[in-house]
């Protein structure tokens, strides 16, 4: 169930927003009268566990992890610590991503075609635009009639077929015409500080099914699975990583209009984007200390029925082997059991794309603070330059490809049955019991 913020709480609920809202205040420089030269505030413990997050998501406090290299060599392993960050408890679905399709389609849909004053309004208060002329879209006109190129009136169905091609015996929407403006500062062989502009076709290659398993029956994949509502729930797939990284801004930006209903984070510039692959092994693992050996992993569940154990992820369990965790395929992204900071399906599933360019040396020269690897590369360059981290195993791959420590890669362009990913956002730490004032006591 995805968290929503409410303003009725109960007395735990208030105390521990009290300790949260003391933080927010002392976080808050100069909102304070005091002279903030002579009267510097006590540091306070916040009375909680975790941030409020965002919906979907869940807070990961900041830890340390063993990151190791690409062979067993201990001369490549490391610990390097991550601060705390928000991370999506699922897989990103087929639902909220053809909800980015749509936006994306219907955003051309009104710029460039329908060319309908209606559909925009002026934001009040916002003198930049107006002086600009820039004008915003009016979403609550659109509304239930998303995508306008199928479900708009017919006038604007008509203006909108060149949006459109056929298909077999259907009209679909034309994938060239739903593409996404990606701002960023492009990272290559360093920092070069170049902001930049990619335009990416959002649509996602439906036929990835049959391209990855040639002289396999997989029709009904390829016209049902990113489509037909009752695959809605089910990761998708089939989705590049330059595909994934436009999700990921764009959910960033729906996001921040939530974010000013939370007490704290409402006045902070934070980051939302895929995570880096510490982050992600960070979050899959579950522990905190490194030292922590247990395999926190639920991998079995108990039949009720029957007392005897069945598998609790999904993967290929051998030589075809593929549904004694009850699926074929993929499964809805809330199946089994969450981890212990509550996502799901971190292992199995589907592989999931990470921020960093791959390198099988990355753990020797990476910083120790969280570390990352990036570099932007365009989709011509040399396949070598192109891969991107895949962590996480999937439906498809065997036991051996779950462990959170795995590593692969997959070149950026090429989407793929088995690969899909989440999102991560930035967060602050939270002052604990360690670090609160006290007294100074004579010995």
């Amino acid at each position: 169930m995805n968290r929503r913020y409410t303003t009725s709480l109960g007395s735990s609920k208030l105390k521990r927003w009290g300790g949260l809202l003391i933080v927010a205040a002392l976080l808050a420089a100069g909102a304070c009268k005091t002279n903030k030269f002579t009267e510097v505030p006590n540091t306070v413990a916040y009375r909680g566990t975790a941030l409020p997050a965002p919906p979907g998501m869940v807070y990961v406090p900041s830890g340390t992890i063993l990151y190791k290299g690409i062979d067993d060599s201990s001369a490549v392993h490391r610990n390097v610590s991550v601060s705390a960050f928000f991370i999506d408890e699922t897989e990103v679905n087929n639902l909220q991503y053809r909800t980015f399709v749509n936006w994306v389609a219907d955003s051309v849909a009104i710029t460039d075609y329908l060319q309908d004053d209606s559909y925009f309004i002026q934001p009040k208060g916002n003198t930049v635009a107006a002086d600009s002329g820039r004008r915003f879209i009016n979403w609550s006109k659109v509304g239930s009639k998303s995508p306008l190129w199928e479900k708009g009136t017919a006038e604007e169905r008509d203006k909108l077929l060149p949006m459109t091609m056929m298909k077999g015996t259907r009209r679909v929407l034309d994938p060239e015409k739903a593409k996404y403006r990606l701002y960023y500062i492009r990272m290559a062989g360093g920092n070069t500080g170049e902001y930049v502009m990619d335009t990416i076709s959002v649509w996602p290659k439906e036929t990835v099914w049959s391209s990855d398993f040639p002289n396999s029956q997989m029709q009904v994949m390829d016209q049902n699975y990113f489509t037909n509502k009752i695959y809605d729930y089910n990761p998708v797939v089939g989705v590049t990583w330059k595909q994934a990284r436009a999700y990921a801004d764009w959910r960033g930006i729906q996001l921040a209009k939530e974010m000013k209903k939370n007490p704290v984070l409402r006045d902070f510039d934070l980051v939302f984007s895929l995570p880096t692959e510490v982050q992600w092994q960070y979050a899959a693992e579950g522990k905190i200390d490194p030292a922590d050996t247990i395999d926190r992993t639920k991998k079995t569940i108990e039949d009720k029925k029957t007392g005897k154990e069945k598998l609790a992820l999904n993967f290929k369990q051998g030589e075809g082997t593929y549904s004694r965790d009850g699926s074929t395929f993929t499964l809805p992204v809330k199946s089994y059991t969450p981890n212990a900071f509550g996502l799901y399906n971190t292992a199995g599933n589907v592989s999931e794309w990470t921020m960093d360019a791959y390198s099988p040396s990355a753990s020797a020269f990476v910083n120790d603070l969280n570390p990352v690897l990036l570099y932007d590369v365009p989709d011509d360059a040399n396949p070598l330059m192109k891969r991107k981290v895949v962590r996480g195993g999937s439906w498809k791959d065997n036991g051996n490809m779950l462990n959170s420590d795995a590593r692969t890669y997959e070149e950026q362009d090429m989407p793929r049955s088995y690969i899909g990913f989440r999102c991560v956002m930035s967060a602050i730490e939270l002052p604990t019991e360690q670090v609160k004032t006290r007294k100074y006591k004579l010995e």
